[in-house]
């Protein structure tokens, strides 16, 4: 028979069963912090109704959507949870209370070029508030809170949240005489960081036709580094959308800071626009501040209407999503992974050294009953084989129950770190090894 060489195929993942624990370990970090606020979990499919996922895209949505057939039903995979996100709250209206608040991580499918840190298989960790016919700013002020108060609990320090909102971009380009390619100004203006400032103003006299006059005015406006609220003073009073957007951008800086965001990581920066007509209000992107390069790791925005291709219902919303598998890519190329947090699955390996496993298998049941993780080796194996077992599993310790241990009522605990050993009874050791586990599974997956 021809055998079949395994392979992964090209933009999907797999990770070492230590990886593996440490991504789960991210991802429970997160559920834990988004469950602070009150997001309460979804789960939509990994499949809908082509006719769903396609409700709002075409063109390039279309090429990268994964489409499946199964009889006559047209079928596609998910490329992001917003448009699940959409149908469920569409189809469950009067079920539902509002503010609607969800978090869902899962698993997205785009048929894009596979490369550095960008995948075909990927999670997303998405939070999104949904109103009823309207939502007030606040919430646009609490969803920072909720990026920061996540990445400082997973470990990480070092990163800068960007907020802008798109009513300023828009009513100013208005007061400019760009109010009609408002929205191509802004999907070029958006790249900034990308292209730099010289081939902005190429792309913005070349592609949208502007004149030298108005693309150097855009740029000394997206550019400014002084406080932005002292540039947009100057511009108050000549168009209504920019004052509205001045006025809840002041209202989201009060609220965030409020919410215990300092301002060592938030940045209001005049050229962040999201480039997607979808976004409507307050933008966010987040810059890791040693990796710039790597653009935004959470990105999301207020939205008008959630659902206006499934529903007459009003139903503005404002989320973020976190790219969790290119996240994790980047923490890992970088080494900000942190080795030491206990990632086995087994907290404890008992070895028993007698042809009667019973022992053994009793001493496993009492140890879980006390919330350890228990594995018993029952393999016929020299000694020397099962803690090398051990090792390579990273199991912090090993329990010996030999002849001596057993005779005597006791068990000989081994720590495989420290390669020390004691004997003592089995609730006195088993008591101590919980505190233990506790404390080596108590640290943070990213190391600041």
């Amino acid at each position: 028979m021809t055998k079949i060489k395994p392979r992964t195929l090209s933009g999907f993942m797999e990770l070492l069963p230590r990886q593996q624990m440490l991504f789960n370990e991210i991802e429970r970090s997160l559920r834990d912090s988004f469950s602070l606020y009150g997001f309460t979990p979804l789960d939509t499919p990994l499949m809908e109704a082509a006719e769903i996922l396609l409700a709002k895209g075409g063109g390039e949505t279309e090429k990268q959507i994964y489409s499946l057939r199964k009889g006559d039903t047209d079928l596609a995979l998910r490329y992001e949870l917003t448009t699940s996100l959409a149908k469920y709250v569409a189809l469950n209206y009067s079920k539902l209370t509002f503010p609607f608040r969800r978090y869902e991580i899962g698993k997205v499918y785009r048929g894009e070029r596979a490369q550095r840190g960008r995948f075909r298989e990927f999670y997303q960790a998405d939070i999104d508030i949904i109103g009823e016919g309207g939502l007030d700013v606040l919430n646009e002020a609490e969803i920072p809170s909720v990026i920061y108060k996540s990445f400082i609990t997973l470990g990480l320090e070092r990163f800068v949240i960007h907020i802008n909102n798109r009513k300023i971009l828009s009513g100013f380009f208005d007061t400019i005489g760009l109010g009609a390619s408002s929205a191509d100004v802004m999907r070029i203006v958006d790249k900034l960081d990308k292209v730099g400032e010289g081939k902005l103003a190429v792309m913005l006299t070349e592609e949208l036709g502007l004149s030298v006059v108005q693309a150097n005015e855009i740029l000394e406006f997206v550019t400014f580094e002084g406080d932005p609220f002292e540039l947009l003073e100057k511009y108050k009073g000549r168009n209504k959308n920019l004052d509205l957007g001045i006025e809840e951008l002041a209202a989201v800086k009060k609220h965030m800071m409020g919410f215990g965001v300092p301002e060592t990581h938030f940045k209001i920066n005049l050229a962040i626009a999201r480039g997607l007509d979808y976004y409507t209000a307050t933008v966010y992107e987040t810059i890791m501040t040693d990796y710039p390069e790597v653009g935004s790791v959470c990105s999301g925005g207020r939205y008008d209407n959630l659902a206006e291709y499934f529903t007459d219902k009003q139903l503005p919303g404002v989320g973020i999503s976190i790219g969790l598998t290119r996240l994790f890519y980047i923490l890992q190329e970088q080494d900000l992974l942190n080795k030491s947090l206990l990632t086995t699955a087994c907290d404890v390996l008992i070895v028993p050294m007698t042809d009667d496993l019973s022992h053994a298998v009793s001493l496993a049941a009492m140890m879980r009953e006390s919330g350890l993780r228990v594995q018993v080796y029952g393999e016929n194996k020299k000694l020397n084989t099962k803690l090398s077992y051990a090792n390579k599993l990273g199991i912090p310790y090993v329990v010996l129950l030999g002849e001596d241990e057993i005779s005597s009522g006791q068990i000989t605990v081994k720590d495989m770190v420290e390669g020390s050993q004691v004997t003592a009874t089995a609730a006195l050791l088993t008591a101590g090894l919980c505190d233990k586990i506790r404390t080596l599974r108590s640290g943070v997956p990213i190391r600041a």
